[in-house]
């Protein structure tokens, strides 16, 4: 498998390691957008969140859990943004799931996850959650 994570984990390749367990691996991102900017990475190769195995989701939640209160006592930042992108529209670069884990600080110029997406749907909130509901 040509995977940069997967080659990360397996110490292939060097990346600065800050957590691991059975499920994750935490590492720095390579490009931090704030201290201690970090990415929770499943063990198991897994494009995205749904080709991940149920088995191993509470795992690698719990390892972000976990992760995110030791960089609470670290950086003592006031608050955090985690995030997930889900495939390239959304700019995901490497086909391995992982999981920011952003410590944010006031003033520190970022934003919510709303500002992400400008793209109102067109249909009621009521039409949406019919759709969803009678999905089949």
């Amino acid at each position: 498998m040509d995977c940069l994570f997967c080659k990360i984990r397996d110490k292939e390749i060097k990346a600065e390691f800050v957590y691991e367990d059975e499920h994750a691996f935490g590492i720095l991102d390579i490009n931090p957008i704030a201290p201690g900017h970090t990415m929770m990475i499943p063990k198991v190769h897994s494009e995205n969140l749904l080709d991940l195995p149920d088995t191993e989701v509470g795992g690698v939640f719990l390892a972000v859990k976990r992760y995110t209160g030791i960089l609470k006592k670290v950086f003592r930042p006031d608050a955090f943004t985690i995030g997930i992108n889900h495939g390239r529209a959304s700019g995901q670069v490497i086909d391995h799931l992982h999981i920011h884990i952003i410590p944010r600080f006031e003033n520190d110029g970022g934003k919510s996850v709303h500002s992400v997406v400008s793209n109102p749907p067109k249909e009621s909130l009521a039409e949406m959650a019919l759709k969803i509901r009678n999905h089949k």
